[in-house]
């Protein structure tokens, strides 16, 4: 019976392919958190540029363009938010077949190395059989002899 196993190279392979899926998501998840904080500065900046009370036509004008443009931005940053959950739920699925493979190479070594210990206790288990059988035997035989010599 053969004692390795021979897919030791696939689970490794398999094994550092689900760790760098899993990098990805932690990456993707930083993106998300990143992205978050800038819709976070941007709300903040766009409360912070409330329209002017008086001034000019023009000065007033130009506050509402800015406000428009701010509001722009926190829109752009939301959708950079949901664009970013997107891609992490992209990066989990493959994370999870990722394990799925993993597990499934990781279960034909568990098998493997139950077939190699059931060998293992069959073949001494074998061994113990036979060392009893020729125990009894050479017992049997100092009896034999025991008796032969006894009659002689």
């Amino acid at each position: 019976m053969n004692r390795l196993f021979r897919l030791a190279p696939v689970l490794r392979a398999r094994k550092a392919q689900e760790d760098a899926a899993r990098g990805a998501v932690i990456q993707s998840q930083a993106e998300i958190r990143a992205a978050e904080a800038l819709v976070k500065r941007r709300k903040l900046d766009l409360v912070g540029a409330d329209a002017p009370n008086e001034g000019s036509a023009r000065a007033m004008v130009a506050a509402l363009v800015a406000r428009q443009s701010l509001a722009a931005g926190v829109f752009g940053a939301q959708r950079m938010v949901t664009d970013a959950e997107e891609v992490e739920r992209e990066k989990t699925a493959v994370l999870a077949d990722a394990a799925k493979r993993r597990r499934a190479v990781e279960m034909m070594a568990e098998r493997h190395a139950a077939t190699v210990k059931a060998h293992d206790l069959r073949t001494d288990q074998a061994a113990i059989d036979e060392l009893a059988v020729t125990a009894r035997a050479r017992i049997s035989a100092g009896d034999v002899a025991a008796r032969n010599r006894s009659e002689v």
